[in-house]
């Protein structure tokens, strides 16, 4: 039953995209991050993605709707890491089992660009945020959920995907928790307002019960970060003291002794393991200016570069992903586009003293900036540099300034038409 209304809604919204493409990248952007054809038995293995994507660049040509096409220096450092990566799979050191990363890398991005041409109302942002938001909520209710049934006994999985893991899919739902408090500060209904503090709560259950020791660290930088930010220090103090209190009351013995593991690193096959993968690429970076491409983690490489060539793990860091695979120029690139998103969410949180109509911009540039912080930090240790999410934070900052900006030209130009056009009073 799941199958046929999963596959009706993907075949109407390829319908629908194809008269407003921009119904096409929710679409897209909903498979891309939930991966509900996960849970089908005859659509797991179905080309969903590329369905929806196809019917809404078909869309963009047939279609009567708005596309706007601008740079911003975001974008412009995009398109180049886009193109380094491409220059690093042709010198990558195993071309053929690189091209296969390198084509998905490639779908997600050319999305975004996509994604960023079609979206310019607010209805659009935020129709946008939405999607992400819920997409990824789900997951964290439910497994919420689960953790406080279960007592935290046993680990939350991700779908699949970038997120199949439990440290992948706790790293996801930290990121998400600030858009959920976004939405929840533009809902007027009180029990919505309830119901979105119940599933934030949940969802942190749910990153708690994945047993992450990356996820414990990145929602403690958040809450850090919500603390400094804070008019209130004491009371958001008391609430986030409260709310990490009676989470921590759900967790077994055995969490805790999972999360002391991060004082006692050195015995630790896991994480000797990452450090050894994080030199590695540091080597591997050193040696070859574009890095070594998208498939580095074979046993021949790590001999190579690696302190202990016998073993090899996955580099489970964005950093040192991408320093590994596209070398320093690369990771340069990444980290550039980051602090430019970083950099223009905060440009849009400062705006104190914005009207009321662009206030939600403000609060959603505020909740970004604290996004990129627990990605940033639980990123540290799991490679995910590729993964959908940060980028779609990317489209949330850029569209929003873009809005505001747009709005300012078009009351300049309204009130130089009035001073060109004064009202003209007819004597009696």
């Amino acid at each position: 039953m799941r199958d046929i209304v999963f596959i009706f809604v993907i075949v109407a919204a390829c319908g629908v995209a194809l008269a407003h493409p921009w119904i096409g990248v929710l679409a897209w952007t909903w498979i891309s991050v939930m991966n509900p054809h996960a849970y089908t038995w005859a659509a797991q293995n179905m080309p969903v993605a590329a369905m929806v994507a196809g019917a809404t660049l078909i869309g963009m040509i047939i279609t009567r709707d708005r596309i706007q096409f601008f740079v911003t220096r975001e974008i412009m450092v995009l398109v180049l890491f886009v193109a380094w990566m491409t220059l690093s799979l042709l010198f990558a050191l195993d071309r053929d089992g690189s091209y296969e990363m390198w084509t998905k890398v490639m779908k997600i991005d050319f999305m975004i660009l996509v994604t960023l041409a079609l979206l310019y109302t607010k209805r659009h942002i935020m129709a946008f945020v939405i999607v992400v938001v819920f997409s990824l909520a789900f997951y964290g209710v439910k497994g919420g959920v689960f953790t406080i049934l279960t007592g935290g006994d046993y680990k939350v999985w991700g779908p699949g995907g970038f997120i199949g893991g439990n440290n992948e899919m706790a790293l996801a739902l930290i990121t998400v928790i600030p858009l959920m408090r976004f939405l929840q500060m533009r809902m007027k209904n009180r029990w919505f307002r309830h119901a979105m503090t119940l599933a934030i709560v949940l969802t942190a259950a749910a990153a708690l019960g994945s047993q992450s020791r990356g996820a414990l660290l990145a929602l403690i930088a958040m809450g850090v970060f919500l603390w400094l930010r804070s008019g209130t220090k004491i009371v958001m103090g008391l609430m986030i003291a409260t709310l990490a209190a009676g989470l921590l009351m759900f967790m077994p013995e055995q969490w805790s002794m999972r999360m002391h593991t991060i004082q006692n690193y050195e015995q630790d096959a896991s994480a000797m393991g990452r450090i050894n993968a994080w030199w590695m690429a540091f080597n591997l970076a050193k040696a070859r200016l574009t890095g070594g491409g998208f498939n580095i983690y074979e046993p021949e490489v790590f001999a190579q570069y690696a302190p202990d060539p016998n073993l090899f793990l996955a580099a489970h860091s964005i950093y040192f992903q991408v320093l590994g695979e596209h070398g320093f120029p690369g990771l340069g690139l990444f980290l550039l586009l980051a602090w430019f998103v970083w950099r223009k969410a905060g440009a849009l949180a400062r705006m104190r003293d914005a009207p009321v109509e662009v206030a939600w911009c403000r609060d959603l540039g505020a909740m970004a900036q604290t996004s990129l912080v627990g990605f940033a930090v639980g990123g540290a240790f799991l490679s995910l540099a590729y993964f959908d999410l940060p980028y779609n934070l990317m489209v949330m900052v850029v569209l929003a300034r873009r809005w505001v900006e747009r709005r300012e030209q078009e009351q300049e130009v309204a009130a130089a038409g009035a001073m060109a056009d004064p009202v003209r009073v007819r004597p009696a």
